[in-house]
């Protein structure tokens, strides 16, 4: 079999199974535990959480751990709606995105919400000015993906952001099919919240991370699951260590080999 379909997941890269391999035969204890195998791999999450933040021109602290993508995306959507349903109900996304903003949409239009699905072009394209002409008073949130899982398109990340800015409107991208192929600057694109998935960038399945802003303007998401208060309270429940290593090596990979991909797109990953 010839396997031709690396938007949709990617093999565990050699070196990344090299590195979440300890974690899995011989550091085996909790990262929230104080004692010394807890806090090796408290040392090996942190890592992992610097090399992400890398990758995103992020700072460590503004990167949350999850399950993936899908995780990511829910707790952007229903988290900025839970936390600014005083201030307004309406979400602006787009006609393309990935099901796992688009139904965590529609799940809002059941609760009241009103959601605006901006169209695309004959080429998967997003119109700015449709998306800043959508913006009202009560808008609190603009999902819009960096680039489309099924055609390849390229969004005007940095002209809908600066929209969303200028209306104080919560900027979030799902950059899933972004990362490692272009590179990401969450400062320089504006973004305020942005959501990525491990095994789309030859790391393990089961692992992502969701990159939300601490500085200027500061963001605060509702947690979607209630517990230990891991993740700065923001998504409670044991941290897999072994996963979390692979993403942040697979995130190390990608910043060091992203330059000639993006030129010989051909080339595989051994």
């Amino acid at each position: 079999m010839i396997y031709l379909d690396h938007n949709a997941s990617t093999p565990v890269h050699e070196s990344v199974q090299k590195a979440m391999w300890p974690y899995v035969e011989k550091y085996y204890g909790n990262p929230s535990s104080s004692h010394a195998l807890g806090k090796k791999e408290r040392q090996a999450v942190d890592h992992a959480r610097e090399q992400v933040a890398s990758l995103l021109g992020a700072k460590p602290d503004e990167v949350i751990f999850t399950s993936g993508g899908t995780e990511s995306n829910n707790h952007v959507i229903k988290g900025v709606a839970y936390t600014l349903r005083n201030r307004g109900k309406h979400i602006i996304t787009s006609q393309v995105e990935h099901p796992a903003v688009l139904n965590p949409c529609r799940f809002l239009e059941t609760l009241g919400f009103e959601v605006t699905y901006v169209g695309v072009d004959s080429t998967g394209l997003i119109d700015a000015d449709e998306v800043k002409n959508a913006i009202r008073e009560e808008t609190i949130l603009i999902s819009i993906m960096l680039a489309n899982n099924e055609v390849g398109t390229i969004q005007p990340i940095k002209e809908i952001s600066s929209a969303a800015k200028e209306a104080g409107v919560w900027f979030h991208t799902d950059a899933a099919q972004s990362l490692g192929k272009i590179p990401l600057d969450v400062d320089a694109m504006g973004i305020d919240l942005l959501s990525i998935s491990g095994h789309k960038i030859y790391g393990p399945k089961g692992i992502g991370a969701l990159y939300v802003r601490r500085r200027n303007p500061r963001v605060r998401l509702v947690p979607l699951m209630d517990g230990g208060g891991h993740e700065r309270g923001m998504r409670s429940g044991t941290l897999p260590v072994a996963s979390i290593v692979g993403l942040g090596e697979a995130c190390s990979i990608a910043a060091r080999e992203m330059g000639p991909d993006i030129f010989h797109p051909w080339r595989v990953r051994s």
